[in-house]
């Protein structure tokens, strides 16, 4: 059975097709945008908060911190990407943070 742009399947008793699996994708990373961009928001005010308070910009204990968190989550939600997996999702979040926040104090 076919339909335009992919063939339809059957999961758990619903039609799922490519076209459909890729707007859900599509509607994902939107919200993953959105999402990234409030916590870059986050990060430049703790840049700003930092600088005034005399703090160093670079404070890998919390990097740590954040990163066991989302291992444990990862591990929690039992989705298909392991907690390594996520660690390095977020360690590439992390340094993107890390480099407004310097930039925000120059």
């Amino acid at each position: 059975m076919a339909e335009r742009g992919g063939r339809q399947r059957r999961h758990n008793g619903a039609c799922v097709t490519l076209d459909g699996l890729r707007q859900q994708i599509d509607d994902l990373d939107e919200q993953l945008v959105r999402l990234l961009n409030e916590r870059a928001s986050c990060a430049l005010q703790i840049g700003q908060i930092k600088k005034s308070m005399g703090m160093p910009m670079y404070q890998p204990e919390r990097e740590a911190e954040v990163l066991r968190r989302v291992r444990a989550a990862s591990v929690a939600g039992g989705g298909p990407l392991g907690p390594e997996a996520i660690a390095r999702l977020f360690e590439r979040i992390i340094d993107e943070a890390r480099g407004l926040e310097l930039k925000a104090v120059r």
